[in-house]
């Protein structure tokens, strides 16, 4: 099997500021574990540096009115009419090199397509991608070019049966949104519910409209939901729905933010429960398209995505991180030398309750869904 880890250093020239919650560094960190392990080193893997991409690419879903406000807030100027685009102190914060960076993230999830859709492997990852809440015109979460939807539209393009998993814990509206009328894309989404968390969207009633009615499914999740939980319903919905479905390629959004020490979310997964999904998507997927996502601890995202790139390639890791990356690590103020850690759990007597609300969740779906799919 081979596998492709695009990455770029270039990345450390963007900054979203020193008070927002998206630190690149995170990227970087994860670069320096996976190659202290020597993951890079294997004869079956291909390390491409990141290529950015065509304003033409991005236009394949964004309108040209929203790109060339990008392209104004590239210099770090607020235009005439950027809070319409969603642009402007907050969330969506104009830098310098603003379109630049957005050029080279969807770049970067292009080349991971390019390499799965024309045979050159089975498996590529884009940490820097999965930017799933930008919409046609406005950015949004963080998120200004949306790079996931673009992807899966060049797969579309070349005949390509896509399945699309999100494992952020935030709901993964923008990706709904673009195909939410089309029984071309499956897309999954697993999150924290929009009652207690950004974009407040993605109950298990929006399920799809038109032809694309049964084709968006959402699993959203109360917080404090633990693995136990989350695991389990992850296996009574995802693995039937894509065996039904049959996709030639599976994207995913790998966000780490579902941990229970995020500081932005309050969901309860360990790195247990994460690598249990990750190790399932693996069987699901003919081919995968894996893109990073949220995650505002850098170390669980480093260590995360480093243990996601393992499973992608069968290998198995030490528990003791590398001494050389602990090293770089603890320059920029993180500490921690387990790769797993240990579990953590819900907080005592709130289990019961969000078992019952996850059950009639799945329950819902199953009858709503299932049938659409034939699953």
């Amino acid at each position: 099997m081979k596998t492709a880890f695009i990455y770029t250093d270039a990345y450390l020239d963007y900054d979203y500021g020193p008070t927002h919650p998206l630190k690149i560094i995170r990227l970087k960190l994860t670069y320096e574990l996976i190659r202290a392990y020597g993951l890079l080193a294997f004869p079956s893997v291909q390390t491409m540096i990141t290529r950015k991409a065509e304003e033409d690419d991005l236009a394949i879903f964004h309108s040209r009115e929203y790109l060339n406000a990008l392209k104004e807030a590239n210099e770090g100027h607020l235009g005439e009419y950027a809070y319409s685009y969603g642009l402007g102190p907050g969330d969506n914060p104009i830098f310098t090199g603003l379109y630049n960076w957005s050029l080279l993230v969807t770049g970067a999830t292009l080349q991971a397509v390019d390499f799965v859709a024309k045979g050159e492997g089975e498996i590529a990852f884009n940490i820097a991608g999965g930017l799933h809440h930008a919409m046609r015109s406005r950015a949004s979460g963080f998120c200004y070019v949306n790079d996931p939807v673009i992807g899966i539209l060049k797969l579309l393009d070349q005949g390509k049966r896509v399945a699309y998993i999100d494992i952020d814990a935030h709901h993964a509206d923008g990706v709904q949104v673009a195909f939410y009328k089309t029984n071309k894309v499956l897309t999954i989404s697993l999150h924290e519910t929009g009652y207690t968390l950004f974009p407040g969207t993605g109950f298990e009633y929006e399920i799809g409209e038109g032809e694309g009615e049964g084709y968006a499914v959402n699993l959203p999740f109360p917080p404090y939901t633990d693995d136990e939980v989350y695991v389990w319903a992850f296996e009574e919905i995802v693995p039937p729905l894509i065996l039904a479905f049959r996709p030639d390629v599976v994207v995913t959004q790998l966000g780490v933010d579902s941990f229970y020490n995020d500081p932005l979310t309050n969901l309860q997964l360990s790195m247990a429960g994460y690598e249990k999904v990750i190790r399932q998507i693996k069987e699901l997927a003919p081919r995968w398209v894996a893109l990073g996502g949220g995650g505002y601890d850098v170390s669980n995202v480093a260590r995360a995505w480093t243990l996601a790139w393992a499973v992608m390639n069968g290998i198995e890791l030490s528990e003791e991180l590398p001494k050389s990356y602990l090293e770089k690590a603890a320059k920029v103020g993180v500490y921690e030398k387990e790769l797993r850690g240990g579990p953590k759990f819900s907080p005592s007597g709130q289990s019961k309750e969000i078992r019952i609300e996850v059950e009639r969740i799945v329950n819902y779906i199953k009858g709503k869904v299932f049938p659409k799919i034939g699953a």
